[in-house]
């Protein structure tokens, strides 16, 4: 009777627990190795979006001798729904913050006169959403500068930048390694927050990356 008792109170042994280690290792691996194939095609489509608003820039430029953002004649250009607030000035430069929600603001404007030349997708009247910066992988908003921003002296008011909002410190440091100088501050990188080093656990508001 007393030998049965004992059988039944019997756990695991050693080999079933080392198993189940095993197993459990297997499936951390599996999660955190997929975690970082996700990361890893987010980033490359934040480097893709940056190749593809380039080539969209670059292509408006080649095509009308103008900026987009800055063409003083966007309106007679295109068809859709246009008005005369929604020509740039003419200066050679995109004014207003990369982040501005001011439908006049050469940075905003730049969104409308890609989406008039067929250039980067998206409706073209005076709705809000012709003016409307994208989004990026990591769901913060795209835009576009080249003045009068808070980084103007690092960046130089003669460039044009792609900037990206709330971009984690980790992924910021990806993107600098793959094509800049490693400092958060200098280069054809940077900041928002610039800084001598990369806060892994911060945010960058923006992540700006020179055209």
């Amino acid at each position: 009777m007393k030998a049965n008792m004992k059988q039944k109170q019997s756990g695991f042994t050693l080999v079933e627990i080392a198993i189940v280690l095993v197993i459990i290792g297997l499936l951390l691996g599996g999660v955190l190795k997929g975690q970082e194939m996700i990361t890893n095609a987010k980033i490359k489509k934040l480097e893709s979006d940056f190749r593809g608003i380039s080539a969209a820039f670059y292509t408006y430029q080649d095509r009308f001798n103008r900026i987009p953002g800055d063409d003083a004649n966007a309106t007679d250009r295109f068809t859709g729904t246009w008005g005369g607030s929604d020509d740039g000035n003419g200066n050679g430069l995109i004014t207003g913050n990369w982040n501005s929600t001011t439908n006049a603001n050469e940075s905003r404007l730049v969104w409308k006169h890609l989406r008039g030349a067929g250039l980067i997708s998206g409706p073209v009247s005076t709705q809000t959403e012709s003016y409307q910066q994208p989004t990026h992988a990591y769901g913060g908003i795209v835009g576009l500068v080249g003045y009068n921003t808070p980084y103007a002296a690092t960046m130089g008011r003669n460039r044009v930048w792609v900037c990206f909002g709330n971009i984690d410190g980790e992924v910021a440091q990806v993107l600098e390694s793959r094509g800049d100088d490693s400092d958060v501050g200098t280069g054809s990188i940077i900041g928002g927050n610039a800084a001598a080093q990369y806060n892994l656990t911060g945010n960058y508001n923006p992540m700006c990356m020179r055209m």
